[in-house]
């Protein structure tokens, strides 16, 4: 059992992407985190520089065309979160952590989606 709310880091993450806040989200992450995304092939990255390209452009996207948190979840390994953009694109998101409270690693990839919609995680 950890002694840091998983829950909260998450809904943290979740309020700094609606904000389009990098710096905030960017430190919510442990120095030798990591995404795994396959929403567009599978891509990685590791370490605050690496997130940093990944996440910048994302966030101007994300506050500008909205985000929703659908569900959040915890789970053995972490928290699964599902959220949308622009009110239909729907990714899932799931945060495994560091013993000090970090995120050590997200995997992001296509949710169930509506029927006109892809994929901009």
């Amino acid at each position: 059992m950890s002694d840091f709310d998983q829950m909260g880091i998450v809904v943290d993450w979740v309020d700094a992407c609606r904000n389009g806040d990098l710096a905030t989200l960017l430190d919510l992450y442990a120095d030798d985190a990591q995404v795994e995304c396959t929403c567009n092939g599978t891509q990685h990255y590791r370490g605050r520089g690496e997130l940093e390209a990944y996440w910048g452009p994302r966030l101007s996207t994300f506050s500008s065309a909205g985000f929703g948190l659908e569900e959040i979840n915890p789970v053995a390994h972490g928290v699964d979160l599902e959220y949308s953009v622009a009110g239909a694109l729907r990714i899932r998101a799931s945060f495994c952590f560091s013993s000090e409270g970090k995120i050590y690693s997200t995997l992001c990839e296509p949710a169930r989606q509506n029927a006109h919609s892809g994929c901009a995680c």
